[in-house]
């Protein structure tokens, strides 16, 4: 199986592991895992996602995740 990086930000931290919190989580993923079905499985409500970065690149949910792959999503973020 595939593994990736996984890194949530912010608000959306919660949806890790409390000791994953504020660092990159390595999954395993089934072959042809999206970015979309990797969030359902760790429960993260889609319209909290506001970007999407693999590797460093904007992409989008749909994106099919690749051994190695790091990946992070950031909620919609407020300030002055």
């Amino acid at each position: 199986m595939p593994k990736v990086s996984v890194r949530l930000f912010a608000t959306l931290q919660r949806y890790l592991p409390p000791a994953n919190i504020g660092e990159a989580t390595v999954m395993d993923v089934s072959p042809g895992t999206t970015v979309q079905s990797l969030l359902g499985e760790l429960g993260v409500p889609l319209e909290q996602v506001k970007i999407v970065m693999i590797n460093g690149i904007h992409t989008e949910t749909d994106y099919v995740l690749q051994e190695g792959d790091r990946l992070g999503v950031f909620p919609p973020v407020a300030g002055g």
